[in-house]
């Protein structure tokens, strides 16, 4: 039995059935440490010093009673305690050469120093009139020896520390932190310690054995495979230079192509959930033979964004593996990296993963123009920091495509394009303009009577979920399915392998109604398209879904695409823009087929101006540096808000004690992806393990048609007394 079990470092852990103690953390952030330092070049003894002594302070008895379930937080306003700072009062028995960087590891790794969220980093308390001091190192002849006790454990040389010297190391702590105010950046060593301690307490008794997989380089040979229907295979991607920007349609083989460059730890970025469940399950299957033990990670929007009680204390645990450093391959949207541009919290660690890597950014130019500026404004600091950036489109208006090439430098980059030879073999789509979707309805029911696959796609949920309501009625006994982001994450998964296996390969009629959810990296291919309009990069995007099997038979074959009249009211078109959609219907043919030669001078009409600098104002990166006070952080960004992404889960009040209990990849299965005001400002109650998800009423979910937002109230709880 190990010393000290009875100072505990986290409350009770069901997956475990038992406390964490410090010491056991204290093991486990230190193996991560050491491989996270070995990796990034950092010094191996100041990283294990700096997390031998980063929790030291939850000794305190103040700290170990706030661990009890009994234990209510202070209300806003009453005295806090930061363990952290505790810990820093046993810093004189660190070598005096290395006490900025153990600093730097320890006194920000929970709170911003200056200007923290809720008030509580070092100096906001001191500004704040508190006695520092005193807070922190009540009852130290309680908990002194302890303390040292378990430096002891870990081989750091002790001594005594007298109250008086405690209280001049915290001076001299703040003094650091008030000097490094005056100085702009960020803090690699801040970064490393967060890094270690958000993976040991999402893993707790898993992280040394997880740890062996950490920071691999994949095997890629598998995508050295090549094939005449595929021009992109043929190509030599050996080129020495470290970008790469690829422009070819959908189908061509791009994805092979652009993992071909990579030589390192790869980060494949894509715009929609959808895609990247998709090609996560294809990297997967792809690589398992080669990379047997291969840490590929999927993380979605919501295991990062998330509402925060500010429970730092405890809720470190319920971090996600998904989104810790080390992966071989992370699966992902750009949102999850998006704090390396404003600085939120957590954007050491991120940088640090990131840095040096392989970053592929498949479709950028799909994203609504906020987030495109993200995008490009992550490019410009990935490039900063050593990354190697590869980008493909099937689609991209040509000053974006200079801008970009501005950034990366178009001598440090490799350039590719089909030649219009190879782009006729893809023209695959005639093009239709009926006046209405009544119009279609006679094809369609002709389409069916074929036993054809029909997909009809909407640009909203709420017009996907009433279309397919009646036209369930009208075909009744044909196989159908609805599909968008609004379903629980095991629904949701469920329904694109049904969409992927049954309706892909179904030789009987059927049809699918969908949102944008399919425009990217979803491997089917149907008959016939129906479609709302939509801005025309996303529409070739969409086109890629019908006649997608390619073969020397089928080239030169066309199958039709129905595009819907823009409506007359711009809130119809959300989330696109009237005057673009407009703009990109006039440019589609009618009745003809589109051309591949032709596409990007109809992009360029559409697309004519670019404003790059929108980002600029909210972003902490300028110039090649971070304006930001070092160990700061920067509260979420009015732009990080505003985006119109999923950044929080929902789980139904059935689900609720299901999902307490379920461990974390269990957990996902019963979240529903949502927008943060779409539930915020409802009353709903929000969990504290997970996700921390938003309980809504169970008459708001349907498993064939999703989240029903008429029902998304109070009111409509089953049992609104337990709930609230």
């Amino acid at each position: 039995m190990k010393k000290f079990d009875h100072i505990l470092a986290k409350s009770f852990d069901y997956k475990v059935g038992k406390a964490l103690t410090l010491v056991e953390h204290t093991e486990q952030v230190v193996a991560a440490v050491e491989i996270f330092a070995d990796y990034l070049g950092m010094d191996k003894n100041i990283a294990r010093i700096g997390a031998i002594f980063h929790d030291l302070g939850k000794v305190s008895p103040v700290f170990q009673e706030r661990l009890h379930k009994d234990y209510k937080r202070p209300l806003q306003g009453h005295e806090p305690f930061r363990h952290e700072l505790a810990s820093l009062l046993f810093l004189n028995l660190v070598d005096e050469a290395i006490r900025p960087q153990v600093i730097e590891m320890i006194v920000a790794h929970h709170k911003s120093i200056f200007k923290d969220k809720r008030g509580y980093g070092i100096i906001d308390l001191e500004d704040n009139g508190y006695d520092v001091f005193e807070l922190h190192s009540k009852n130290w002849k309680d908990w002194h020896d302890d303390a040292l006790g378990i430096l002891n454990y870990f081989g750091i040389k002790t001594r005594p520390i007298s109250i008086e010297e405690a209280e001049e190391t915290l001076e001299y702590v703040l003094e650091y932190c008030e000097e490094k105010l005056n100085h702009f950046g960020w803090s690699e060593w801040k970064g490393l310690l967060m890094g270690a301690d958000h993976y040991a307490s999402a893993l707790n008794f898993e992280t040394e054995d997880t740890l062996k997989n950490s920071f691999q380089k994949p095997k890629l040979n598998f995508y050295n495979r090549q094939h005449d229907l595929f021009p992109l295979s043929k190509v030599d991607t050996s080129i020495d230079k470290p970008h790469t920007l690829v422009t070819a349609p959908t189908g061509a083989g791009k994805t092979d192509f652009l993992i071909r460059r990579c030589k390192g730890r790869i980060f494949y970025t894509l715009p929609f959930q959808a895609s990247i469940n998709a090609m996560y399950e294809r990297i997967s299957e792809d690589l398992k033979k080669e990379n047997p033990n291969l840490d590929l990670r999927l993380l979605h929007a919501a295991s990062r964004i998330v509402v925060s009680n500010e429970n730092d204390e405890q809720e470190d645990t319920l971090k996600e593996l998904q989104g810790l450093m080390g992966a071989s391959i992370k699966v992902l949207t750009p949102y999850q990296v998006a704090s390396i541009v404003f600085a939120t919290p957590g954007f050491e660690s991120t940088l640090l993963d990131l840095k040096g890597c392989d970053i592929i950014l498949d479709e950028i130019h799909t994203y609504s123009d906020v987030s495109k500026a993200i995008v490009l404004k992550i490019i410009e600091v990935l490039h900063h920091f050593g990354c190697r950036l590869h980008i493909g489109t099937a689609t991209m208006p040509s000053k974006l495509y200079e801008y970009i090439l501005g950034i990366l430098g178009k001598e440090n980059t490799f350039e590719y394009h089909l030649s219009n030879e190879a782009l006729d073999k893809f023209d695959r789509h005639t093009i239709f303009k009926p006046k209405d979707f009544e119009e279609t309805l006679p094809i369609l029911k002709e389409a069916l009577k074929k036993q054809q696959k029909v997909l009809i796609v909407c640009n909203r949920i709420d017009a996907a979920q009433k279309l397919y309501e009646d036209l369930t009625k009208q075909f009744e006994g044909i196989n159908s399915m609805l599909i968008h982001s609004r379903f629980k994450r095991g629904d949701r998964s469920r329904l694109e392998t049904e969409l992927k296996e049954t309706f892909n390969t179904s030789k009987e009629a059927c049809f699918v109604v969908s949102t944008q959810v399919v425009e990217v990296s979803l491997d089917i291919s149907f008959d016939l398209m129906i479609t709302d309009a939509a801005p025309l990069d996303a529409l070739v995007q969409r086109f890629g879904r019908i006649h997608r099997k390619r073969s020397e038979k089928t080239i030169g074959t066309f199958k039709p695409i129905y595009v819907l009249p823009p409506p007359e009211a711009e809130k119809s078109t959300l989330p696109y823009q009237l005057e673009t959609v407009e703009k990109s219907y006039e440019q589609l043919p009618n009745g003809k087929v589109l051309r591949q030669q032709e596409i990007q001078a109809k992009i360029d009409v559409v697309f004519t101006e670019f404003d790059a600098p929108k980002i600029e104002q909210a972003s902490v990166f300028k110039n090649g540096a971070f304006e930001l006070r070092e160990l700061t952080h920067m509260k979420k960004s009015v732009l990080l808000e505003s985006l119109d992404i999923d950044s929080v889960s929902c789980i139904t009040e059935e689900d609720s004690e299901v999902y307490l209990q379920a461990d974390r990849d269990q957990r996902k299965q019963y979240e529903i992806p949502m927008r943060y005001w779409t539930v915020a400002k409802k009353g709903f109650e929000q969990l504290e393990r997970g996700g921390r998800p938003f309980v809504i009423p169970n008459k708001s979910y349907s498993e064939t048609k999703g989240l029903l937002k008429e029902f998304l109230e109070i009111k409509y709880y089953d049992n609104p007394v337990n709930i609230l």
